[in-house]
């Protein structure tokens, strides 16, 4: 427990009761963030998505509801990317999807 809490001051990294309780709480908080990191990065791939797809003359939800029905097998990360690296790649990606929905509400 000592060694874990090798950086931390006073004495929370010399006295082992108080190293242990630091230790166990930043663990605590590690396992937690590493989920909340996960949560927070898909939030932003989807502003991400939304505002490039509102600029393309599409909302997000309809693009997504698109890119499922054309069988695109892309990520959000990915299309994130695309939408702030690669505007003609990521304008593809909405005429797939335009045409995927226009076939399904054909079909339907």
């Amino acid at each position: 427990m000592i060694r874990a809490a090798k950086g931390f001051r006073m004495r929370r990294s010399k006295l082992y009761r108080y190293a242990s309780d630091a230790v166990d709480h930043g663990r605590q908080y590690a396992y937690r963030d590493r989920r909340t990191k996960k949560r927070n990065f898909r939030a932003l791939w989807q502003v991400r998505i939304n505002a490039a797809a509102r600029a393309a003359g599409m909302t997000y939800s309809r693009l997504m509801e698109g890119l499922k029905a054309a069988k695109v097998a892309l990520d959000r990360k990915i299309i994130a990317d695309l939408a702030a690296t690669d505007a003609t790649a990521f304008g593809e990606l909405v005429k797939v999807a335009q045409g995927a929905l226009k076939a399904k509400a054909a079909k339907a």
